[in-house]
């Protein structure tokens, strides 16, 4: 196969939770495919990290500040991207949020409903508005969902995030039914990457090491070990791929 499958030559792609970790690494590489990239989070400072280091590299990028859980700000920042760019080809939903750990005996609903609004919710929102723009000019398109191997396994004590990654995984193989052949829609589930997001659950030893136990590679994964995944699924390489979950856990869910 020529390389050339690989490449995202004049195409445009936007990431959302592009500021850091496994959203940073992935608009990275879409750049480094050749793909113009719009990264947005929510915090313009660590997004001007991204986007200097995506023109460091010789790539072009642009930051737009938005939160997924606003419909307005998702309208902008597509509107953004057609300013900037030209209409958006790509699309990685990576934004996401985790801030529960416990009995779910204990969480309170609105601990639930700030999860759901963004691990699902807010992918469907930029799901939705993309499609919609595909459809106004009659063209192709990609989507890819960052969901967790927690949307194809029960992690326990994180109950809001496995039922948002599932919510996404389910969502993921419906659009891409309902969409084709327009446009292709698939998902990576990541194990244990090290990133901020995973900090915590690094920092323990005891749950450290019971993890380590549970992966047969032995190891957390680097960001830049998904990147590859999205880059992937999201070009012509996998032109005949959708409905797809890639897992990229180091055999986590087949141990």
């Amino acid at each position: 196969m020529e390389l050339e499958r690989f490449s995202l030559e004049g195409k445009t792609a936007l990431v959302t939770g592009a500021s850091r970790g496994i959203g940073e690494e992935i608009a990275g590489a879409m750049a480094d495919a050749g793909a113009a990239v719009v990264a947005l989070a929510r915090s313009e400072e660590d997004l001007e990290a991204t986007v200097e280091r995506i023109e460091a590299n010789g790539g072009e990028a642009v930051a737009c500040t938005a939160d997924v859980t606003e419909t307005a700000h998702v309208e902008a920042a597509f509107d953004r991207a057609e300013e900037g760019f030209g209409p958006v080809d790509v699309l990685v939903n990576n934004a996401g949020t985790n801030p529960y750990f416990g009995d779910a005996r204990e969480l309170a609903i609105e601990t639930w409903e700030e999860i759901m609004d963004v691990n699902a919710t807010g992918a469907f929102r930029c799901a939705r508005e993309f499609a919609r723009r595909i459809d106004e000019r009659d063209d192709e398109g990609s989507v890819v969902n960052v969901a967790s191997v927690g949307g194809v396994v029960g992690l326990p004590h994180q109950v809001p995030y496995t039922a948002s990654k599932h919510a996404l995984v389910g969502m993921t193989r419906t659009l891409a039914v309902e969409w084709a052949p327009a446009i292709r829609v698939n998902a990576i589930a990541p194990g244990y990457v090290k990133t901020e997001f995973t900090a915590g659950v690094r920092g323990n030893e005891s749950i450290h090491e019971e993890l380590l136990a549970e992966i047969p590679q032995d190891r957390f994964a680097d960001p830049e070990e998904i990147a590859g995944a999205a880059v992937y699924l999201a070009g012509p390489a996998a032109s005949y791929a959708t409905g797809e979950i890639h897992v990229v856990d180091g055999g986590y869910a087949a141990h």
